[in-house]
């Protein structure tokens, strides 16, 4: 089949990576593409928020599936219009989509579905906001209600701060803090059927020992030898059916994969966010681990025709971001990457990269996701950071302690 990708980014690599490895794939493109992705995929120049320029690129390649990697195409309606052009396509549509692009309106579909989650309260002025951040107390977490490029959250024990940003956001909800580890699930969803990919784990914070600034993810590894038992199962059984059964209710049945952030609570599991997207950087490490073929699974979710479960590989996949000088605030971009080559155990998946004269340079905040993979994860671990040793990027920063 012919595929076209939607995205520019170490998520949207690792996808093109993947599907260029299934032999049922047999043309690959990605639009816009990057420095890397160039390299396993003809890549083309359009805007990936046009619902009609994406729709008709997949036209003119006669493409047998579009899958749109990040989550605004997802909220301006790409997918809705690569179907109204009679293309099948992984990615839920603009109004479904919504579970990520309005935190109010996630939290409704999980009211009204008995999900597990967070008190909170939608503030749409600073009166509002400073009397729901006196009813949950510290740690403040205050959410920026639309899209932010996984940017949008602030948690703290300074009320100010918490208020600033409250302030700053045309809406917000404001939540309770939710204790416990946070963990990662994806499922995969065709409208009916849903089926769970393994648990991974990411680190948000841009520095070691958790400190920082929230970032889009730092790193991520998986599996999660130290999850409960029978996590997955719970999580599919008391949050993933039951709000996909809540948005068929509305008329938005749900085709794609819902990422469900979880917070693993003294009272079980609970939803910190849901995303409709696949999450970055958990998919890079995800992917390298996921035996059955892409690009069939992704065309499965497509059609409504979902069946067993995705196959994993044993062993362990652990993935390093290196950021540019700056990031997240005002990362500094243009300089040049030297040190790409893979080593046998570990490979470089491009985030922010382009290509001028034939020389990499850096393009965006998250630069590079470097996988390392292996028996287990003390040596995915190792192998990661020693190719995140032999890259060379000025300025540039990364966290030592994922997965440790």
């Amino acid at each position: 089949m012919r595929v076209l990708v939607i995205g520019s980014g170490g998520r949207e690599h690792a996808l093109c990576r993947s599907l260029k490895l299934d032999p049922q794939v047999t043309e690959l493109h990605c639009a816009p593409g990057n420095a890397g992705i160039e390299q396993v995929a003809t890549v083309h120049a359009v805007d990936p928020l046009d619902p009609g320029q994406v729709a008709e690129l997949a036209t003119r390649l006669r493409a047998d599936l579009v899958v749109v990697g990040p989550e605004a195409p997802l909220v301006a309606g790409v997918s809705d219009a690569v179907r109204e052009a009679g293309i099948a396509c992984f990615g839920p549509s603009r109004d479904a989509a919504m579970i990520e692009g309005s935190k109010a309106f996630a939290k409704e579909i999980m009211m009204a579905a008995d999900v597990p989650t967070a008190r909170a309260r939608t503030c749409s002025t600073e009166q509002e906001a400073a009397a729901a951040l006196d009813e949950f107390g510290a740690p403040y977490v205050v959410k920026d209600d639309g899209l932010a490029a996984g940017k949008g959250v602030v948690v703290t024990d300074d009320r100010e701060k918490a208020l600033a940003h409250a302030r700053a956001c045309e809406r917000v909800v404001i939540e309770e803090y939710l204790d416990g580890p946070e963990v990662s699930l994806f499922a995969l969803c065709d409208g009916s059927t849903a089926v769970p990919l393994q648990l991974a784990q990411d680190f948000k914070r841009a520095y070691d020992g958790d400190e920082g600034p929230n970032t889009g993810g730092m790193g991520a590894y998986t599996p999660l030898p130290w999850a409960p038992e029978g996590l997955t199962d719970q999580v599919m059984r008391e949050i993933v059916h039951p709000t996909m059964a809540e948005l068929s209710r509305r008329g938005l049945p749900y085709q794609g994969v819902l990422y469900v952030g979880l917070a693993l609570t003294a009272k079980g599991p609970k939803v910190v966010e849901f995303n409709a997207r696949f999450g970055d950087p958990e998919t890079e490490v995800l992917l390298d681990r996921l035996e059955t073929p892409l690009g069939g699974l992704l065309m499965a979710c497509a059609t409504g025709e979902l069946g067993l479960d995705p196959v994993f590989r044993p062993g362990a996949a652990v993935t390093v971001v290196i950021a540019a000088e700056g990031y997240p605030e005002a990362p500094v971009k243009g300089d040049p990457i030297t040190g790409l080559a893979d080593t046998e155990h570990a490979y470089v998946l491009h985030s922010g990269t382009t290509r001028e004269g034939g020389e990499v340079r850096s393009a965006g905040g998250r630069v590079l996701a470097v996988v390392g993979n292996g028996p287990d994860q003390e040596s995915a671990r190792a192998n990661a950071y020693d190719l995140v040793a032999r890259i060379g990027l000025r300025g540039s920063h990364h966290r030592t302690d994922i997965a440790r």
